[in-house]
């Protein structure tokens, strides 16, 4: 038998067959397959779970001690150009496809039940086995330029999977966003990759990065050339990744199904923007004022995320920007030039943020019984409250990942954003500050989350409050339509499908983290042996201790205000807080006006910008044309009526023209 790592091209193909199968049964026996719904998904899970046992095989492997495999072939050729494709195999690109198959696979079982009286359900399975085939051939891709092709899948798989509900104007606008703004990206990141092919003749990472320092240190490239090239590719992850300015589109990806949420948050679409830097670190590292750019660019991020997931009331959206946040931490570290830290937080970070999506999502579809499927009562915290008694399973498991993502020891979140602030207050001091606030913020808005959905009284069956949310929406429910009038069920448990992998993600949540104690890190210890050596060696328990205690404090005094506040009810924030700070407050509601800014300029400006090119269009372009094609057709015909076929007709035709000319030239002489 071949070892996994030789045929680790199969592992994005199987789901792949899975979905071309599935879709090609869409388009030619609708009513059939529909039909067969459970069978399809059996299979398409099935598929994902063959490309997880390859890959968990496969990072046994590496485990093991195995080299990395790579494997190319001439995809084309133009005398000595050539264009290699293939697949490479290595202890990262191990780590990141045993992650997204496991989520994956976790995510699918989830949708069985979540999704099961949608109309849709086969073709979200469909989506869902083609976004994960998309996003583990980015990981094996040995190159930039296949990566570019899985890059764009990932983008496209998005666009569909956002807008799934596309009879909802929401999702609709949603979708399109997500897929402007990553087409922004997306061109930075395809002129950077023609820049980088121009300047070294290379696709390849390693190469690229040994050409542009030989290039630089013999003056053949201009630094700030390579500079701006290492920007350009940069642009992708910023818009993959949701970081500032390009992130508005994270949390309007909201509006898809729950679990789609879940995967593209957790470990699929924003882990492939930090993924690819940790690719190019080689190149990056060549540039320290690009790593301070990035370092910069995650620090804003982390901080804008967490302060606009302050005032929000939606479950979904307060958890969007706490992934906004989150992904600023990753980027802090690849700017610090500390890559592996921010790959060891995308991995716990991936554990908890699918649980709490998870988690979210069994609490959105408990509520729906209550106050109907509006979102806008759905997910409003201010209409929950009391759900730990009715939701036993959800309540811990979320109160599990809260722990984690606040950095609380010994859970895994800890571990891994404690790794990336320390190497912050080694790099720049002033971003490690900025982190180190932002954690306790961190901890304050996922406790102000656990306790408005899981303490206190519930909340669901005040119909004024509801009467109140849907008029701030400005939403008018139809009197043949209204939910509010209805008699709905009671909250309860969701269903084994559902928490099942709730259960399961909560074991690597708690214990993921000891893979990656700064003593003896056995994660970085796969990746990268010399450094995590060092690590060890350098490792100094009252270096370590102060900056852990900190991060502990800061952490527990977030949780204490949100005990305080909505536990305890002993401290009133509005009174505290948004009466005394009112411009604040409302700069933090209106998510610091950048949506506002995004909508007007770009939006409408594009939008402008196209309402006038089609008026060139229709009125200049369209008009020649018409014209032209009138202008042809009136001459011909007039001209029919010279076509007689009579001689004598042609000869007077002659003799006219002859009298014509005689009498141009006479009159000119």
């Amino acid at each position: 038998m071949p070892q996994a790592s030789e045929i680790a091209w199969l592992i994005p193909v199987f789901p792949l067959i899975g979905a071309v199968l599935s879709g090609l049964g869409l388009i030619s026996l609708n009513k059939e397959i529909n039909k067969l719904r459970e069978v399809v998904s059996i299979s398409l899970i099935s598929f994902v779970g063959i490309s997880a046992v390859l890959s968990y095989k496969a990072l046994y492997e590496q485990i093991s001690g195995y080299s990395a495999v790579e494997k190319l072939f001439v995809w084309a050729s133009a005398g000595d150009f050539q264009i290699p494709m293939g697949f490479i195999l290595d202890p990262l690109g191990s780590v990141m496809l045993a992650l997204v198959t496991t989520i994956t696979l976790l995510v699918m079982i989830y949708s069985h039940g979540y999704m099961a009286h949608d109309k849709g359900y086969v073709r979200f399975f469909t989506y869902l086995a083609l976004f994960s085939s998309s996003m583990l051939g980015l990981i094996i891709s040995p190159n930039l330029l296949e990566i570019y092709v899985f890059w764009e899948l990932v983008g496209m798989c998005s666009y569909l999977l956002v807008g799934f509900w596309y009879d909802r104007d929401g999702a609709a606008h949603a979708a399109q966003k997500a897929f402007v703004v990553n087409r922004v990206g997306d061109f930075g990141l395809l002129l950077g990759i023609l820049g980088l092919f121009w300047a070294t003749k290379s696709f390849d990472f390693n190469e690229i990065a040994s050409e542009i320092s030989h290039s630089i240190a013999s003056n053949n490239l201009p630094p700030w050339a390579g500079l701006l090239l290492c920007f350009l590719v940069f642009l992708g992850p910023m818009a993959k990744s949701a970081q500032f300015p390009l992130h508005v589109w994270l949390p309007d990806a909201m509006e898809g199904p729950t679990p789609i949420s879940a995967l593209i948050h957790a470990a699929t679409m924003v882990a492939a923007g930090v993924f690819l830097v940790a690719r190019l670190e080689p190149l990056y590292s060549i540039f320290p004022n690009i790593q301070l750019i990035i370092a910069l660019i995650g620090t804003i991020t982390c901080f804008l995320g967490a302060s606009i997931a302050l005032t929000q009331m939606d479950l979904k959206k307060g958890l969007a920007y706490s992934t906004v946040s989150q992904l600023g931490y990753m980027m802090l570290a690849m700017g610090c030039g500390a890559p592996l830290a921010g790959i060891f937080h995308l991995i716990t970070h991936a554990c908890f943020k699918a649980m709490l999506f998870l988690g979210s999502g069994s609490v959105i579809h408990s509520m729906e019984e209550v106050v109907g499927h509006q979102p806008v009562l759905a997910q409003d915290m201010r209409l929950m409250g009391g759900l730990r008694k009715k939701m036993p399973i959800t309540s811990t498991t979320f109160l599990i990942g809260c722990i984690a993502i606040s950095g609380i020891p010994p859970l895994a979140g800890f571990w891994s954003k404690d790794e990336i602030l320390a190497n912050a207050f080694i790099s720049f001091p002033i971003f490690w500050f900025i982190g180190f606030i932002t954690a306790g913020m961190t901890a304050f808005y996922m406790f102000r989350l656990y306790f408005l959905t899981f303490e206190g009284n519930f909340r669901g069956n005040d119909k004024d409050l509801q009467n109140q949310l849907l008029s701030d929406a400005n939403i008018v429910l139809e009197e043949e339509n209204n939910e509010l009038n209805h008699n709905h069920g009671a909250i309860h448990e969701s269903p084994r499908s559902m928490t099942f992998p709730l259960i399961f993600l909560a074991v690597p949540s708690i214990f993921i983290g000891f893979l990656g104690v700064p003593w003896d890190s056995k994660f970085v210890g796969l990746l990268n042996p010399s450094e995590a050596l060092l690590m060890a060696q350098s490792f100094e328990l009252n270096e370590f201790l102060p900056l852990a205690i900190c991060s502990v404090l800061v952490s527990s005094a977030g949780i204490s205000v949100a005990f305080f506040a909505y536990y305890l009810n002993k401290i009133d924030l509005n009174q505290l807080f948004a009466s005394k700070f009112p411009s604040l407050n409302k700069f933090l509601v209106n998510k610091w006006y950048l949506d506002i800014i995004n909508e007007k300029i770009f939006v409408k400006g594009s939008r402008r910008l196209a309402k006038e090119v089609l008026e060139v269009d229709s009125k200049v372009v369209d008009g020649v044309v018409n014209l032209t094609g009138l202008v042809t057709l009136g001459s011909g015909e007039g001209l029919k009526y010279f076509e007689t076929g009579r001689a004598q007709f042609y000869a007077l035709i002659v003799f006219g023209g002859v009298l014509l000319l005689v009498a141009i030239f006479g009159l000119q002489s």
